[in-house]
């Protein structure tokens, strides 16, 4: 049996990469924070229709020791993909920002990631073949104003997992990562119509993408064929801001 651990499952683009990824066979543990029921409820859905896969809500607050951290990974059962979905963003100056703040967006965004990753390393290589994704951003890659700590997380995404790709690769494990652009999601229902409309007339597709729009390219790279791609950034943006 094929199990994926997928963090941030509660989340707008996170819920559509767990239905792709349950049609497509794969057992998975449903990462939360503060939004269980969330989580109760997709795993509900999700065993209605995959009644012979598993689908197990699991919480872990980011924010954990690393003692916590390495006790989490510790009771899982073994899985051969992690998808890192989650992420936290905040519109705001820098010279605004507080410090707590920045800690948090870097901790959520990049640190706890990767020491995810070099705690989940050891199971992960013990499979046949294994894949690491991560959310990122096209912010990644082009810097936004008010966001600038954001863009920052984003970037070192991309290049954390350049660098490590090539440290597992002979491992059979590929690690890439998706960068959306612009998402109809919740992170974005901040923003007034004016201002949603302004972007969707930047982006040379006419649209905003949908949640499915990126977790297809999600279930995509934890195919066992995608096995020779990593260490790759693919900007699933509809051609904005490239």
């Amino acid at each position: 049996m094929k199990r994926a651990i997928v963090f941030g499952a509660t989340g707008g683009i996170g819920q559509e990469i767990c239905r792709d990824l349950a049609a497509e066979g794969w057992s998975l543990y449903l990462h939360y924070n503060s939004h269980e029921q969330t989580a109760l409820d997709l795993g509900k859905e999700l065993f209605a229709k995959y009644p012979s896969q598993d689908f197990l809500p699991i919480k872990l607050d980011f924010a954990s020791s690393d003692a916590e951290l390495a006790d989490f990974v510790e009771k899982l059962l073994p899985v051969n993909a992690a998808v890192f979905a989650q992420g936290i963003t905040k519109y705001v100056f820098l010279g605004d920002e507080t410090l707590d703040s920045i800690t948090k967006l870097i901790n959520v965004n990049l640190t706890v990631p990767i020491k995810l990753t070099k705690l989940l390393e050891p199971q992960l290589m013990r499979q046949d073949y294994s894949r690491i994704v991560y959310l990122g951003s096209v912010y990644g890659g082009a810097g936004s104003a008010l966001e600038a700590v954001y863009s920052a997380t984003k970037g070192g995404l991309t290049r954390f997992a350049q660098a490590y790709a090539r440290e597992v690769a002979s491992n059979n494990l590929t690690v890439n990562v998706i960068a959306p652009g612009a998402v109809k999601t919740n992170m974005n229902a901040i923003f007034s119509e004016d201002t949603i409309q302004e972007v969707q007339d930047e982006i040379p597709m006419g649209r905003w993408a949908k949640a499915n729009d990126i977790s297809y390219w999600v279930t995509t790279l934890l195919n066992k064929r995608s096995g020779y791609l990593t260490g790759q950034t693919i900007y699933v943006t509809g051609g904005w801001l490239l």
